[in-house]
């Protein structure tokens, strides 16, 4: 279990982590999502030792280790861009935060070899060892990475933006293969990134920085439907902010008959999004783009149409929420 308590930041006279108070369960897999400039990687730095707070404390299971450097918190730590050593063949980089440890605790050569061809085959690259990192594609690449980070033995995984270098098609690939991965070992686990889908599928729960601040520590469907401050709703999700405080989401609005009691409002713009249409319309009532989703099945409106529209859900950002009729 990790513990945070008052974490304060600061560079160049800029406030970068504002008493930030949070705790991580044993085996869970944590998301910190936010945007650029949030703090949330600088946060993980904290925790892994490779920075230290100007005030506040960091407890791993109940031992204070806010001093403590990276080497003697057993972290395990996966970069974006792979950090490899080209030099080195793939069973040596998985193996190499083993072969430079101290003498007293170094396993032998044959141990080391063992455990990191052990961990190829967990991360699916088995047979892989001889090559070189040039040789591998960037998805590889970040199994490698992930492989060498587990080759210690950590009591707790750290990624910093894993797939942000990788193509969307990759991504979504090692997203569901880190996702029953982190099932399978049940490893304490922390991973950064400003992309909202990769955080609601993963992670067990999600916490949604901004401006150095802790805005919102929730499950995914807490985030999601029932956002705790504008910020959240806007950066979570799309959403129309609505008179009052409330959104409400594309896709709870639905299109109504022609001469119901829908209100009234006008198509700018029509697109395909995968399954379905994205419309966008404006009211007269309210100052910002109305967003809606259409069966992709049938014809959207066309821009310039008046149609009507009621909304199924509405959401409060103070996170109730309220069902229409």
């Amino acid at each position: 279990m990790i513990e945070l308590s008052g974490i304060t930041q600061s560079y160049g006279g800029q406030s970068v982590l504002k008493n930030i108070d949070l705790t991580v369960r044993d085996g869970e897999f944590l998301a910190l999502l936010g945007p650029s400039g949030s703090g949330k990687t600088t946060l993980l730095r904290i925790i892994a030792g490779l920075a230290f707070p100007e005030s506040g404390s960091v407890r791993f299971n109940g031992e204070d280790v806010t001093d403590l450097k990276v080497a003697q918190r057993k972290v395990g730590f996966v970069f974006q861009h792979y950090a490899l050593f080209k030099h080195m063949t793939i069973v040596d980089n998985v193996g190499f935060g083993l072969a430079v440890r101290a003498r007293r605790e170094r396993p032998s050569r044959t141990a080391i070899r063992k455990r990191a061809e052990d961990l190829l085959d967990l991360v699916q690259l088995g047979g892989l060892g001889a090559r070189y990192p040039a040789q591998l594609s960037g998805g590889q690449r970040q199994r490698v990475a992930l492989a060498r980070a587990l080759a210690t033995e950590p009591q707790l995984l750290l990624l910093d933006e894993p797939f942000g270098a990788l193509d969307t098609q990759v991504r979504k690939t090692l997203r569901r293969w880190l996702g029953e991965l982190h099932k399978q070992m049940g490893l304490t686990t922390i991973f950064v990134t400003h992309d909202q889908e990769e955080a609601l599928e993963l992670a067990d729960r999600v916490v949604v920085m901004d401006e150095g601040k802790i805005e919102q520590t929730g499950s995914p469907e807490e985030i999601y439907m029932a956002p705790a401050s504008p910020f959240v709703a806007r950066f979570v999700g799309e959403s129309t902010r609505l008179p009052g405080g409330r959104l409400v989401r594309p896709h709870d609005i639905e299109i109504e008959e022609e001469g119901s009691l829908g209100h009234p409002v006008r198509v700018a713009n029509v697109f395909r999004k995968g399954g379905f249409w994205r419309v966008e319309a404006h009211s007269e009532d309210l100052p910002e783009l109305i967003e809606l989703d259409a069966d992709g099945r049938h014809a959207p409106p066309s821009a310039g149409d008046t149609i009507r529209i009621r909304p199924r859900c509405l959401h409060l950002v103070d996170g109730s929420e309220r069902k229409t009729t």
